[in-house]
């Protein structure tokens, strides 16, 4: 078999990977849709159809009229924000010191928070409940939002310092040779540089947020305070038994806004993870 004949083959291969990954995982997504459009008498029929006989909207409109649907919509992108804004706040300066600064254990540093990151919530749950409920910070955003930002903080410091190692170090030496303190260049030399590694970090981490389930359903149990997640959760109980078909409509209104966003920004974010992984 000649070389040309075995690329296409290792070509044709490789895509079919491609198709049956996006199948894999389109699959759960089309048949969620399938069923937001579907009438409450053919929830459960036998055969196995994707676009239903009788397709409708009404299952969109029932969510949207529940009167707690967009104070969940609101919770869920406030708490989402205001993660990743203070993820932000706390990463940013820790990315640039695991960039630039060369001292003692950096590397074990960095190895502790990529360890951090993947410690599952569920772990540290029930005694950051008891301690969060000591404090008085359960059922409140302001508990909430400080365990989103202590989760996305690893994954956002991990990002950043990527994309702050691909901006050359000389650009900051300059300015402070022209006069600037470190922090001086850090702010007018590197911050307006790492501006689209920043906006990445953020739009993937508030999208993080947007889905995170486990902190709010065990921090919060007013219903005024729930995001999205945890109130579509709580749909099972508003509506009777054969309310399947409304809360797939619900489900599909809730993951728009984040599949939105990735779609818009996409090419910026994959072009600001690239520019991160190049030193220039």
């Amino acid at each position: 078999m000649s070389a040309v004949r075995r690329t296409r083959f290792a070509d044709v291969g490789t895509y079919v990977a491609y198709v049956a990954i996006c199948l894999f995982f389109a699959g759960p997504l089309l048949w969620l849709i399938s069923l937001s459009i579907r009438t409450a008498a053919e929830i459960y029929v036998s055969d196995i159809r994707i676009w239903p006989n009788n397709p409708t909207i009404e299952n969109y409109a029932a969510a949207l009229n529940n009167p707690l649907f967009p104070t969940y919509l609101w919770n869920g992108l406030k708490l989402a924000v205001a993660g990743a804004v203070g993820a932000m706040l706390f990463a940013t300066p820790a990315a640039y010191a695991l960039s630039r600064f060369r001292f003692r254990h950096r590397n074990l540093a960095m190895i502790g928070l990529l360890a951090f990151q993947m410690i599952s919530p569920l772990v540290i749950m029930v005694p950051l409940y008891r301690y969060m409920d000591r404090l008085g910070l359960t059922d409140s955003h302001a508990g909430a939002i400080m365990i989103y930002i202590a989760i996305a903080a690893p994954l956002f410091t991990w990002m950043l310092k990527g994309f702050l190692d691909g901006i050359p170090q000389s650009l900051e030496d300059a300015a402070m040779i022209d006069g600037c303190t470190r922090f001086g260049a850090f702010m007018r030399v590197v911050l307006p540089l790492s501006l689209p590694g920043l906006t990445s970090a953020f739009v993937l981490n508030a999208i993080l947020g947007w889905s995170q389930f486990i902190i709010p359903f065990i921090l919060i149990s007013k219903p005024r305070l729930l995001p999205i997640a945890v109130g579509i959760f709580n749909f099972q109980g508003t509506y009777n038994q054969t309310s399947t078909q409304i809360l797939a409509a619900a489900s599909v209104i809730s993951i728009v806004p984040a599949v939105f966003v990735f779609l818009v920004l996409q090419r910026f974010i994959i072009g600001a993870l690239m520019a991160g992984a190049v030193k220039g």
